[in-house]
């Protein structure tokens, strides 16, 4: 098994830890305060470990640092009000349509042209999707769902920010940039809305920003050793452990429509990366 795809399992462990938590402490904390808290201890952390590793800011490729950091920023609000909003495993799944977004995007930006097979793909991605949006039954409808996808699109930019700039700068920058700009796009968006944690919340909003930074760094580490689409499509692993802490913690028991959708989305992800440069 190659180190990235390694790298990319783990990652995906720590990440459902930090799922769990952040669907625990959603209860009573507001997204924007949960993401703030998530990133101000991350960028702490991560750029005490730069100047330990005395990796230095690098003067050229800010804005493309920056527009990696807004991208992150954007999902990480997306996907923590997702996670707040539904079940952990439907929010896991929909964030996981990201390696189709990749595909549309590295083919823009990357100039890695879609195969036939991967283009006929896409319609059954997208119908696993609008079995977990559930859009013809308004009694489940939730927009919370949409949030989800839109999580994705967001997610898919960063992989493939990261994958260009993992060629050019180091991962502790990468990530500094990410945290750095996740906490400044938080303040304004929590500033009318803030919840004083209790030590419990507290100790959980602490663990968050650690746990996910463990992640975050695996998960860079991964897009520096693989290819973006075959790192995203490994990461579909999460899925199974989101569904377990769901289980185990919310006794949240995905419906059929969730599983038929969930299969169609990993099946047609899978297939994805197999079809890749064929």
């Amino acid at each position: 098994m190659k180190n990235g795809v390694i790298l990319a399992i783990v990652s995906s462990l720590v990440f459902s830890i930090m799922n769990a938590l952040v669907k625990a402490v959603s209860l009573s904390i507001p997204t924007a305060e949960v993401v703030f808290f998530r990133s101000i201890i991350g960028t702490v952390i991560i750029f005490f470990m730069m100047r330990h590793a005395n990796v230095a800011f690098s003067t050229e490729g800010i804005p493309m640092l920056a527009l990696r950091g807004v991208l992150g920023a954007l999902y990480l609000i997306t996907y923590f009000y997702t996670i707040a909003a539904i079940p952990l495993t439907d929010a896991s799944i929909l964030a996981h349509l990201a390696p189709f977004f990749v595909m549309m995007l590295a083919a823009v930006f990357l100039k890695e042209k879609p195969s036939k097979k991967t283009l006929a793909l896409f319609p059954v991605a997208f119908l696993g999707a609008m079995l977990l949006v559930k859009p013809f039954q308004f009694s489940s409808y939730s927009v919370h769902a949409l949030v989800g996808v839109l999580s994705a699109g967001f997610a898919a930019g960063a992989a493939t920010s990261i994958r260009y700039l993992s060629q050019r700068h180091h991962a502790y920058e990468i990530v500094f940039y990410f945290l750095a700009t996740a906490t400044v796009v938080s303040i304004p968006l929590m500033w009318n809305n803030v919840v004083i944690p209790s030590p419990l919340e507290f100790f959980y909003l602490v663990c968050i920003g650690v746990v996910s930074l463990i992640g975050q760094l695996f998960l860079t580490k991964a897009f520096t050793h693989e290819n973006a689409v075959v790192v995203e499509v490994t990461r579909y692993i999460g899925i199974v452990f989101n569904a377990m802490w769901g289980f185990l913690f919310w006794a949240e028991v995905p419906d059929l429509l969730t599983v038929f959708g969930g299969v169609l989305i990993v099946a047609s992800c899978i297939a994805l990366s197999r079809s890749k440069g064929r």
